[in-house]
């Protein structure tokens, strides 16, 4: 499944327009984000309590696994990364 920090309505249009095979999230009140290091805190920057470009890996009981933030939210990690993680964590 996917988090986003958008509101409901922006991410309902937008699977309709995408339609996507997972579920996406909306954590537009910014409650779960900080928990995972995944929003920007420094009250000072630009985009404060905008949300980073996270990527994480949970187990069936919730635990992270893996994770990746990347520091440019416009970097995007490449699919082949992503299920190399996969694999690791499911050996």
């Amino acid at each position: 499944m996917g988090v986003s920090a958008d509101h409901p309505a922006t991410l309902e249009g937008f699977t309709k327009t995408n339609p996507l095979k997972h579920l996406i999230l909306s954590d537009f009140r910014r409650q779960m984000l900080p928990g995972y290091g995944a929003m920007v805190t420094d009250e000072k920057s630009p985009i404060y309590r905008y949300a980073k470009r996270s990527y994480f890996i949970l187990d069936r009981e919730g635990t992270v696994r893996w994770m990746k933030i990347q520091a440019n939210p416009l970097d995007l990690l490449k699919p082949e990364e992503v299920l190399k993680a996969l694999k690791e964590v499911g050996s």
